[in-house]
């Protein structure tokens, strides 16, 4: 008999990925176009199985050191981990050693720096540009403005795919507000693909805005506390 937090988890998962089904019916979006990143950080390896076990297998994590310790905890399971957290320059050869996506390349030197570092066995590493959208003094990230200008450069980087963008929203209530500013990235995009037609990637939405990201484009919705339940504060 599985656990109690075992068949939550698959539970979570299900309604979860019948959610998404709904809002791309919804938005006329092809629910292939939407993959579920299952935000892992804090969580424990067990869970993590767990929820590989019912069939999730992306992973996005935030703390470099406790991702560490978990992709060598699961090393027998294929999972493909996703980092989703700030980056600091002396922490991006690890980073490139042990991910398959990093989704918050927040500046030049940074995507600079993976291309260099990412070893030579393994396939190119795909990342995406986070884009400060809501122009939060807080936050990091490229500029709207900028971020046509980071993407020829970057795009050019031996050992990276560039995939697209992401975007961690101001947080807001409603709907329609929520569906304003993913329709920004949206927009953001668009020009790009036209120029470069393998960017293919909109990494926007959580738990508490999944659906206005869908509506919008999203192709890659980060979803942690629906999954897991609440998360335990880091010590990292």
């Amino acid at each position: 008999m599985p656990s109690l937090s075992s068949s939550n988890i698959a539970n979570n998962l299900a309604q979860i990925q019948q959610n998404i089904l709904e809002f791309c019916d919804k938005y006329h979006r092809q629910p292939q176009t939407v993959r579920l990143l299952a935000v892992s950080k804090t969580q424990s390896a067990e869970k993590i199985r767990t929820a590989f076990n019912a069939g999730q297998s992306c992973f996005g994590e935030n703390y470099l050191q406790e991702a560490l310790q978990k992709i060598s905890d699961l090393d027998d399971l294929p999972i493909e981990w996703h980092f989703i957290g700030a980056i600091q320059s002396n922490k991006t050869r690890e980073l490139a050693e042990n991910f398959a996506w990093v989704h918050s390349v927040d500046r030049l030197k940074i995507a600079r720096r993976l291309s260099q570092q990412r070893p030579s066995t393994l396939a190119p590493l795909n990342i995406c540009l986070q884009v400060n959208i809501s122009n939060e003094s807080s936050k990091s990230g490229f500029n709207a403005l900028d971020i046509g200008a980071g993407v020829d450069e970057i795009i050019l980087l031996p050992n990276l795919k560039l995939r697209g963008l992401m975007a961690i929203p101001a947080p807001a209530t409603h709907l329609t507000e929520q569906r304003t500013t993913f329709a920004k990235m949206h927009k953001l995009l668009k020009p790009l693909q036209t120029k470069y037609p393998q960017l293919d990637t909109l990494s926007m939405g959580m738990s508490g805005d999944m659906q206005a990201a869908i509506a919008e484009g999203s192709t890659i919705v980060r979803i942690g506390t629906a999954i897991f339940g609440a998360r335990k504060p880091s010590a990292l």
